[in-house]
Formats: C-alpha cells, structure tokens, sequence
C-alpha cells in the first residue's frame, strides 16, 4: 500500500527502456512556489547591490531613481507581497492555524524591527520604519479576516486598495503613527517603504489565486508533481524555503562585497 504523500509516476526503466511505474515521495508542498520566491529574492539582491553601487559612488548618482529601476524596485515588492499573499492562503486552507500563523507571525515582525533597527544606525537619515517586512506583517493579520472572500470580492477589495491613495490624501495622517497607512500628503525620506495602501493590493489578489486556483483543481496537481532533482532547482527551493534568513543575511553581505570593491577602485578613501 502506497503511504500518505507518495504519487505514482510513468517513467521508463533505464536497463530495458520499457515504461516502469515509479513511487515519489512528496511533501505536498508547491516547490514552484518556493522558486518563484527564489527569483523574487534574486530580483531583490540585484536591486540592492545596484543600491550599494550607488551609495559607494561605483555607481552615478541618482541610478536608484531612473524610471528602470524605480519599476524594478516596484515590481520585486510587489511579487514578495503577492506571494505572502499566496502563502497565507496556502497555509489555512480550511481553518486558521493558529499556532504556525502566530509563529511565522513573530519570525516576520523580529525581522522587521531588525531591519528597523540596524538601518537606524547604518542610515539615520533614510532608517526602515515602514518596510517589506513589515508591510508583509500587517498584511498577514488583515489577510486573515478576508482569507474567505469569494475571488470577485478580493478583485474588488484590491482595486479599492489601489484606488485608494491615489485620489484620496489627508493632513490626519501625517502624524508619524499613521506613516504606515501610505494616506500622508508627505512621507519623509526612507530607503525602503510599502504602505498598507497600495501595498495590501498585491497580498489580497494573491489569496485570489490561490482561491481560484484551489475551485479549478489545479492545487492538487501542483502538489503531487514529481519533485525537481536537479542542482539548481533544489538550491532555489531551498532559498525559497528560507527566503527570511536569506533576506536578512544577503544586504551585510553585499555591503560588505561593494565596501570592498569600492576600496579596490579608489572612491572610497
């Protein structure tokens, strides 16, 4: 008898050539999910060694502002918010678990107020106080309340979410407090800054997907796929699957690279 998690697979005996039956394991987990996650950080360590670049004059200045780099830097967030969206969805399918939410919870607000802290004494002037990680936060207790929505009640909540900033914009929320929401006239200066709206748009079409995705069968099907076995595929998953640590690590990594490049080149003294 085939155990829990194991997919049959048509495959052909390499001794014989003639087509076997193979057993896989799988965890029923989607590790297209986890590679999607690994380009989406790839896009992200891109995006801010050219920001390193930049800030060690390797770079000219204003590179961080053109039109190109501006739209990567929007698109990167919005596929990191967009997948959080999808794992959310993914990971309370039926009912809220509400020991792995509020673990996972902790993980991605220790993170931020990390990300808070260290760039408040690396970068007084432009420190993180609202960022991916903590839009990501916020997003995942809201997320819950609309976990359920039908797919055309989250296309609409997103729209509204997007429409939102753009045409509505009020003195109350200039109080610092309230920087998170995105509603400020003026928003001072910070390197990195996803405000609930827009922001929430991109985690709520995600819970849709997942929702369609999940009325058209295509769930189970992407979970009982045979597991990817080659080198580069399994190094993706696996960044996939710690995309956090990896988050967190990659930055005092590159800086530490572009800190040293820049020493090479002379534009540092």
């Amino acid at each position: 008898m085939e155990q829990p998690g194991t997919t049959r697979y048509l495959s052909v005996d390499n001794s014989t050539g003639k087509p076997a039956i193979a057993l896989h394991q799988t965890s029923g987990r989607i590790e297209e999910l986890d590679i999607a996650r690994a380009i989406a950080l790839v896009a992200m360590a891109v995006f801010h060694f050219t920001f390193d670049l930049e800030l060690f004059g390797i770079a000219p200045p204003g590179t961080m502002h053109t039109t190109f780099w501006r739209g990567f830097a929007m698109l990167t967030a919005g596929s990191f918010i967009l997948i959080a969206g999808l794992s959310l969805r993914l990971a309370h399918p039926g009912r809220i678990h509400w020991r792995s939410f509020l673990k996972r919870f902790a993980k991605v607000a220790l993170a931020a107020a990390l990300v808070t802290g260290a760039t408040y004494v690396f970068i007084p002037q432009g420190f993180v106080y609202y960022g991916i990680l903590h839009s990501i936060a916020l997003s995942s207790v809201v997320g819950l309340a609309v976990l359920r929505f039908p797919v055309w009640a989250l296309v609409l909540l997103a729209g509204f979410v997007t429409w939102l900033p753009a045409t509505f914009r009020s003195e109350i929320f200039t109080a610092p407090w309230l920087y998170w929401t995105g509603l400020s006239p003026t928003i001072p200066y910070t390197v990195d800054f996803e405000p609930f709206f827009p922001w929430f748009a991109p985690f709520v079409l995600g819970i849709a997907l997942v929702s369609l995705a999940e009325h058209r069968g295509m769930l189970q099907r992407l979970r009982g796929a045979a597991p990817r076995t080659s080198r580069l595929a399994r190094a993706a998953i696996w960044a996939g699957r710690h995309s956090l640590l990896v988050y967190l690590v990659h930055q005092p990594v590159l800086i530490a690279l572009t800190w040293l490049l820049a020493k090479a080149l002379g534009t540092l003294p």
